[in-house]
């Protein structure tokens, strides 16, 4: 049976980001919260599946099929739409098989998980990986990891003005740059498509910069036609994806205490300890106005928890009370 497409337009707020060193600052930032679109399908997963799930019913896809890791907000995402609305989803993990609150939730979402191993996800760059699976999931869509690509970043795009017609709500006749944790750079390279020069694009990077995120956000830009990139990269990695330690972990901690926002550690609060740095490090004049992209994936953060609190040395008490 064709899959037919969602009615869901959701608008994330924006709304400003009160912080003790952002103050020593001078400077103002506002967060865009998709993280708070949708207790389920939020953060900018969804934006950039929404382009998949409009070309799906176009050609008349039965379900979607796309890949990620046992912690994956994409899959994550998708599985909850297909639940939410009644398209059936099929997930292909990295690695072996993990009991992960976000596999966990896959399972209940009922989307269809295929471990392949390391080796057999490796093979995804390969020009026939797509074939077995179709052919096993015949009229299903599949969607490159992440929802990446021109598709998904044409998702993103929207963002901007989603952030412009809130401005005056802020009392902000414009902003200075806006900024965005980078893990595939899809969403950079929508928010620059959005853009169209009018802001300089801050990417903080999640990943090492020897990941191609350069080259991918390139080939982006290039494939719609946008010569004039206006963005830049910073390396908010810590040495690695999904590298924890002790200073992002207070960082993260102390600034959920202090400003009230959720954050997780891999993406969102990377960006924020980045701007932190920058500014510090005197590359943000005092008076700017940032926007930040709060990208979602909290439920990812379930999995870390203890080990945030165990490397920023507090316990839940301990936090609960400073609170």
């Amino acid at each position: 049976m064709p899959l037919i497409l969602p009615d869901w337009n959701p608008r994330a707020v924006l709304e400003p980001l009160r912080l003790p060193w952002l103050d020593a600052a001078g400077l103002e930032l506002a967060v865009l919260r998709l993280d708070a679109l949708d207790p389920l399908v939020s953060g900018n997963k969804w934006f950039k599946l929404a382009p998949w799930l409009a070309r799906a019913g176009r050609d008349g896809a039965e379900g979607l099929i796309s890949l990620g890791g046992a912690h994956s907000n994409h899959l994550h995402a998708l599985a909850a739409a297909g639940a939410r609305f009644g398209f059936p989803t099929v997930g292909l993990l990295r690695g072996e098989p993990q009991d992960t609150p976000t596999a966990q939730d896959l399972r209940r979402f009922g989307m269809a998980l295929h471990w392949l191993g390391y080796g057999g996800y490796r093979a995804r760059h390969q020009a026939n990986f797509w074939e077995p699976w179709l052919q096993r999931y015949p009229g299903y869509q599949p969607v490159p990891e992440g929802g990446g690509g021109l598709t998904g970043a044409q998702g993103c795009a929207a963002l901007v003005a989603m952030i412009r017609e809130q401005l005056p709500a802020l009392g902000w006749g414009d902003y200075h740059s806006l900024w965005t944790a980078v893990g595939t750079g899809t969403t950079l390279a929508g928010l620059v498509l959005g853009e169209a020069g009018a802001h300089p694009v801050i990417g903080a990077l999640a990943v090492p910069v020897d990941h191609g995120v350069p080259a991918q956000v390139s080939g982006i830009l290039a494939e719609a036609g946008c010569t004039d990139a206006g963005y830049r990269l910073v390396d908010a990695s810590r040495g690695g994806f999904a590298r924890l330690d002790a200073e992002l972990a207070r960082f993260l901690l102390d600034c959920e205490r202090d400003g009230g926002v959720g954050l997780e550690p891999l993406y969102t609060a990377k960006a924020l300890l980045a701007i932190r740095d920058e500014a510090r490090a005197g590359r943000i004049p005092s008076g700017s106005r940032l926007v930040l992209l709060h990208t979602g994936g909290l439920q990812g953060r379930r999995a870390l928890h203890d080990e945030l609190l165990r490397l920023a040395g507090y316990t839940d008490q301990a936090v609960e009370a400073q609170g």
